[in-house]
């Protein structure tokens, strides 16, 4: 049964603690959203769910119900301890008080190894289901992603925002690196948009419940090529393809992407499609730059 706000108030007043902003702590009181994000991961008996902010176990107590067994990783020492009251007992179910992200851009390796060994004592997949902190959503999606670790689906409240540039297209305002990496890498899906009301205390945005189905047939140095050249002409976007491509390759790698023709070296990264950086980041991996 999910918490409603009253019984989440009375948990933290219990610990003698308050929502705090600087975690992004915005908890999730609508049961049938609760449900709905629980259900669009389509959980197995032997999958192994990640779960970032657990919060007051909400979201934790439904996981438990249909999954071999929930990692849980809290960086909120209150926020810990009420949910190892209510669930360290279980023996499907590990607390990690920590912060998700080393060096604020990638997966913590304690996470990882974590749900390495759990997964290779149950056999099914690893996967994230989660109301994410909104300070911790855009680095940990595009770790996910570009990582080596098969995590899949994640399945995630965010920001609207940044469910807006997940799925934005080539051409508009919204379009960036995430949008590549996510189309790229996963098949992706808006499941619904969640209304500030959703959530206590309310956020003053919308946010968005998503999926991204990460595919398994993109090789880990197609993978590192289109980290590379995306961030690398992202960093400048208001500059050509060819100015920021110069900047890492050599003459005669440049010469090569020119004369193979698909792509305009005069257009600006986000005129490129997806499929054009696809290309592009698979062509340096048979021709890789010099420096």
């Amino acid at each position: 049964m999910a918490q409603t706000r009253r019984q989440i108030e009375a948990l933290l007043n219990g610990a003698g603690i308050r929502p705090l902003k600087r975690f992004g702590q915005n908890f999730l009181i609508d049961g049938n959203l609760i449900r709905k994000l629980v259900q669009a991961a389509e959980i197995r008996p032997d999958d192994v769910v990640l779960e970032v902010g657990p919060g007051t176990g909400t979201l934790t107590e439904e996981l438990l119900a249909v999954a071999g067994h929930v990692v849980a990783v809290e960086i909120d020492k209150g926020l810990a301890g009420i949910c190892r009251d209510r669930f360290g007992g279980n023996d499907r179910f590990t607390l990690l008080h920590t912060d998700v992200l080393e060096c604020k851009s990638r997966i913590a390796a304690a996470v990882l190894e974590t749900l390495h060994d759990r997964q290779q004592r149950l056999g099914g997949r690893m996967m994230l289901v989660a109301n994410l902190p909104y300070q911790a959503a855009t680095p940990l999606i595009v770790d996910l992603l570009l990582g080596r670790d098969p995590v899949s689906p994640l399945c995630f409240t965010v920001q609207a925002e940044v469910a807006d540039r997940l799925l934005a297209t080539a051409g508009g305002k919204d379009y960036g690196p995430i949008s590549i990496y996510a189309q790229a890498l996963a098949d992706s899906r808006r499941i619904a948009r969640l209304g500030p009301q959703s959530f206590w205390p309310a956020p003053q945005v919308d946010s968005a419940m998503v999926r991204l189905d990460v595919r398994a047939d993109q090789t880990v140095e197609l993978k590192a090529s289109l980290a590379r050249v995306v961030h690398a002409c992202f960093l400048h976007r208001r500059k050509t393809l060819k100015w920021s491509l110069r900047q890492f390759l050599d003459d005669a790698a440049l010469a090569r992407v020119a004369a193979d023709g698909r792509w305009d070296l005069e257009a600006r990264p986000e005129q490129l499609t997806v499929g054009q950086w696809v290309d592009l980041a698979g062509f340096l991996v048979e021709s890789p730059p010099s420096r």
